[in-house]
């Protein structure tokens, strides 16, 4: 595979897909210390063949974007919350935190290479960022890497969901996406892994993704795939769950702070999946999908509808509205979120 170039794309036309772009930052971790780090050419890493990334499940990762202001600039949003989520990832498996201010010059560094692969302000596209991590060195024996590789590569990308704000249909099952006291919390490579199955299930059956249930009751819900969940209740309460198995969300932890800002309360709650009926809105968030309406939830059979299973909620609209505004710099940000990147 060549690496692209800028002219390659049709910004208005992305997918949500891989391309390979010139550069990508790598750091090494040995000897209990990370190199400096720099921007690297070959999209392949040389990986020994007894790595516990490969064997054991060492893999971590995050996933960010740049987006294009209207006055040409860059942002990157909150990525702060992504370095220090990393490392609570890496600590949870036992691998080498790697330092914050490290995590977030490597962000910067890479969106500065490629700037001319931001997609441009109104295309709705952004440039998806991919941080992540793995053990490498020879292990046999289970227990960590004494080294470690540590990369962050780029691709434009256009709204993951092609049709936009358009609500989609979720079903419950049996599996369960992280164990109580396991991985959840962790971005961890291993919890993705184990979501294909029940979500190619739903898939083939005429359904966006999975609702993921408490995996120790199936009483209460946690996740919509691989994004948190969100419902906006009759009386104006914005509710998400809270569970220590389900990921902490930076777009969920954004859009609590917005959801008070544009007059909703706000709470992260135990939520039942018996009480769907006081919700009046409800939708999946992460940083890949920023929000997807959820039209229906079925459960047991029953489907239960929202607002509509053809239109977005006011009250969606309006935070969607808001929080993409503050990424791409459209509006104040009275929050200190935005941060943004040197292009000189």
């Amino acid at each position: 595979m060549t690496a692209a170039q800028p002219s390659d794309f049709n910004w208005n036309d992305l997918g949500f897909e891989y391309h390979e772009l010139p550069k990508r930052y790598r750091a090494y971790f040995k000897d209990d210390v990370w190199s400096a780090g720099a921007l690297e050419t070959d999209p392949e890493i040389k990986v020994h063949e007894a790595a516990t990334g490969l064997h054991y499940g060492q893999n971590i990762f995050e996933g960010l974007k740049a987006y294009r202001r209207k006055d040409g600039g860059i942002n990157l949003f909150r990525p702060d919350m992504n370095a220090a989520r990393f490392n609570r990832s890496a600590v949870r498996l036992l691998m080498a935190p790697l330092p914050e201010d490290q995590f977030v010059d490597a962000l910067k560094a890479v969106v500065k290479e490629l700037q001319d692969f931001v997609p441009p302000y109104g295309s709705g596209a952004t440039l998806y960022l991919r941080p992540f991590m793995f053990g490498n060195g020879p292990v046999v024996g289970v227990h960590p890497a004494d080294e470690y590789v540590f990369e962050v590569y780029a691709t434009p990308v256009g709204a993951y969901y092609k049709g936009g704000l358009t609500p989609t249909a979720y079903v419950t099952d049996q599996f369960d996406r992280a164990a109580y006291g396991g991985t959840g919390q962790a971005k961890a490579a291993g919890n993705y892994g184990a979501s294909m199955l029940p979500g190619d299930r739903a898939h083939r059956n005429g359904f966006s993704d999975v609702v993921y249930l408490d995996p120790r009751e199936h009483k209460y819900i946690e996740e919509l795939g691989s994004a948190n969940f969100f419902g906006i209740t009759k009386d104006g309460r914005f509710l998400t769950p809270k569970s220590p198995s389900i990921l902490p969300s930076v777009t969920k932890y954004s859009l609590l702070e917005v959801a008070e800002e544009v007059g909703l309360k706000a709470e992260e709650t135990v939520i039942s999946i018996e009480d769907l009926d006081v919700f009046a809105e409800a939708g999946a968030m992460g940083t890949a999908a920023v929000i997807s309406p959820v039209g229906s939830i079925t459960h047991n059979g029953e489907k239960h509808v929202f607002y509509s299973e053809t239109e977005v909620g006011p009250w969606t609209q309006k935070l969607y509205d808001r929080l993409t505004s503050l990424q791409f710099g459209d509006s104040a940000d009275t929050f200190g979120w935005t941060v943004d990147v040197p292009l000189d």
